[in-house]
């Protein structure tokens, strides 16, 4: 009589019961040049020998190391963006890697067949960066993708707000929109207009509702301010600053624009409508891009630090952390020309 098949035992059960991640189990037994503590290779190598775990040859032989990060974003033509990737590629090649990227315009299928072709190609880790991460996109097939990944011995590093058990490091964007409102209040701005994008975007929507709260705390009513939804981008800008000046301004004395794009777009499309910034109306942003400091007039903003996120993903990627990572960085304001106190707009 034929014996049961014994049940397979693959490197996640190994990882688990050595209480390390899948990333750090794969080195130890997939012959990695890669060190680890010693301390988690006896714990592997016990975990393994309880389990009668065995490598799969012909599997081992397709993971042959690779020296590649793979870079999975929304858009790669954003200047945030390009921020993050030439600070993660300069780290990577301190570290003898180098970096791929890939965009998938925050679509979660186009996300998770990216990571299936990805998974094919072995990169040494997945870095992913989006601001939709949403709890539909995490339940679903790019999950999968991703733990599959991760079960082969990869390392996965998320870029952005989200529930997934992986390393991330994020942005206080809230924060940072409301440090913002709380400045704008605190020149004297009682009638404020929120350049938004899409709700559907976590990091935008969260700056959003820091605006408000900032200013709501600066004693601005909400009834005097007003959300104007506009593409994230500069043409979504220039769109909503002539809307808002085609309308005599409404009254409006500010505007806060989610993203430094955004409000780089406004100042020319209220240059165009002859509403003088700041003379008229305040224009900020959030980010601080690099050209946030050569528009005319400089952009008043709150700078994220896009390049420490683009360094830090790679040393999460090339870590031998055995528990996932986290890392929230805060920005800081920056006060220029394009915003101007009540007091000055009367003179």
């Amino acid at each position: 009589m034929p014996h049961a098949a014994r049940p397979t035992v693959t490197l996640h059960d190994v990882a688990a019961a050595a209480g390390v991640s899948v990333s750090t189990a794969s080195r130890v037994l997939g012959g990695s040049t890669r060190k680890v503590a010693p301390e988690y290779e006896a714990r592997v190598l016990a975990a393994a020998a309880a389990l009668r775990y065995t490598v799969d040859a012909s599997a081992r032989a397709m993971r042959r190391a690779s020296d590649s990060i793979s870079l999975v974003a929304d858009d790669l033509t954003t200047p945030s963006m390009g921020v993050v990737v030439a600070a993660m590629e300069r780290e990577a090649r301190t570290a003898g890697a180098f970096v791929t990227v890939s965009s998938t315009m925050g679509a979660a299928e186009r996300q998770a067949e990216t990571v299936r072709v990805l998974r094919s190609l072995r990169p040494r880790a997945l870095v992913v960066t989006s601001s939709r991460f949403l709890a539909s996109a995490a339940e679903g097939r790019l999950l999968k993708e991703l733990r599959a990944y991760e079960e082969e011995g990869g390392r996965v590093v998320m870029v952005g707000e989200t529930d997934m058990t992986f390393s991330s490091i994020v942005f206080d964007d809230y924060g940072a929109g409301r440090s913002m409102g709380a400045f704008v209040a605190e020149i004297g701005h009682r009638r404020v207009a929120i350049f938004a994008g899409s709700r559907e975007s976590r990091n935008m929507a969260d700056r959003t509702s820091g605006f408000i709260a900032g200013l709501r705390a600066g004693g601005v009513d909400e009834r005097d301010i007003r959300i104007i939804p506009c593409e994230v981008n500069r043409q979504g800008g220039f769109d909503a600053a002539r809307e808002l000046a085609g309308a005599g301004m409404d009254g409006r004395q500010a505007v806060l624009a989610v993203n430094d794009a955004v409000a780089i777009g406004a100042l020319s499309g209220f240059r165009e409508a002859g509403v003088e910034v700041p003379a008229d109306v305040s224009v900020t942003g959030i980010d601080d891009i690099s050209l946030a400091s050569d528009v005319t007039p400089r952009l008043t903003t709150v700078a994220l630090p896009l390049a420490r996120a683009g360094a830090e993903a790679i040393r999460f990627a090339l870590g031998d952390s055995a528990a996932p990572q986290r890392l929230a960085l805060e920005g800081h304001l920056i006060v220029r020309d394009s915003a101007r106190p009540v007091e000055s707009n009367a003179e």
